[in-house]
């Protein structure tokens, strides 16, 4: 994906790498955690966001997707977070509502495909199954599909993607919230290099790695300590110990109902774990409201 291509006015607010070009859904989770005067810093990859997220010639933080509600964890992402430099200083809980977005004044008669990432054109099938004279043409980018429309005038084409890029790139929501199941969302982590973190105040939830003696009872032994400890784990996430068969390191998340004893808990977990690394100690997102998201279109076919 080409993502030079793209340029937008440059903002001051904070310069925030995302995967994906100015409208995708990590554009719309960076716009919610720092504001919509974010500068956005498009990175092709994944690798290239960790990447230039450790410049700070190029970028004050980045905004990363690390799980979603339905198709679960992005196992690489835990992989590039381990061998970074970056920390957790933040999260989104974004929920994920795509949209048919097309040039003003056209109108659904006018189209004769629709573009989208494939992942955004699958969570569409019921509302595109309506109309099955338009083509689905797969595309790398949400986002991008909308610009393309918007820089090349294309009437005849419709793309799949968020409010954000039809703002962005003068596109009309020709129809809201199209995907099939209206309960979708998408964990978001907020990153900045070691180097440039603080003790947060509010801090009460902790990502962080480990591995554990291949042992009978040992991962059972550090859940149960957890519990002692007060904590409410919410995420356990294992994965191959790279040289090692049959032996797993594991990701957790948890939440602290007193951030003041976060440390002691911590050191406990370094006592009983192999290699313990805090990935980063951080604020709980808080869900947002979701009274939409049980509304389904009701968009009537007859054309």
């Amino acid at each position: 994906m080409n993502t030079t291509n793209f340029d937008l006015p440059k903002q001051n607010g904070p310069r925030v790498v995302i995967q994906g070009v100015p409208g995708a859904f990590h554009a719309v989770a960076a716009r919610q955690f720092f504001g919509v005067k974010t500068t956005l810093v498009p990175a092709a990859t994944f690798e290239e966001l960790v990447q230039l997220a450790c410049l700070p010639t190029h970028a004050d933080a980045a905004v990363m997707a690390i799980e979603n509600s339905i198709a679960g964890s992005i196992l690489p992402n835990y992989s590039l977070l381990q061998r970074s430099q970056l920390r957790i200083v933040g999260e989104v809980l974004l929920p994920i509502r795509q949209n048919l977005l097309a040039l003003p004044g056209v109108s659904l008669q006018d189209l004769a495909s629709v573009h989208s990432h494939p992942m955004a054109l699958a969570q569409c099938k019921l509302f595109l199954k309506q109309f099955p004279e338009m083509q689905l043409v797969e595309s790398e980018d949400t986002a991008m599909s909308a610009a393309e429309i918007a820089q090349k005038g294309l009437r005849n084409r419709a793309a799949i993607a968020s409010t954000l890029a039809a703002e962005l790139y003068g596109l009309a929501v020709l129809v809201p919230g199209i995907e099939d199941d209206p309960v979708n969302f998408t964990r978001f982590l907020v990153l900045k290099p070691a180097t440039d973190t603080q003790p947060l105040s509010g801090a009460n939830k902790v990502s962080l790695q480990f591995g554990i003696p291949h042992q009978s009872g040992s991962l059972s032994r550090i859940l149960t300590m957890l519990a002692a400890e007060g904590a409410n784990l919410t995420k356990i996430q294992s994965a191959p110990k790279l040289g090692k068969a049959w032996e797993y390191q594991f990701f957790i998340d948890f939440i602290h109902p007193n951030p003041a004893h976060i440390p002691a808990t911590l050191q406990l977990l370094d006592a009983t774990t192999q290699q313990l690394q805090v990935l980063g100690v951080y604020e709980a997102g808080k869900m947002p409201e979701t009274q939409h998201l049980n509304t389904k279109n009701t968009l009537n076919t007859t054309r």
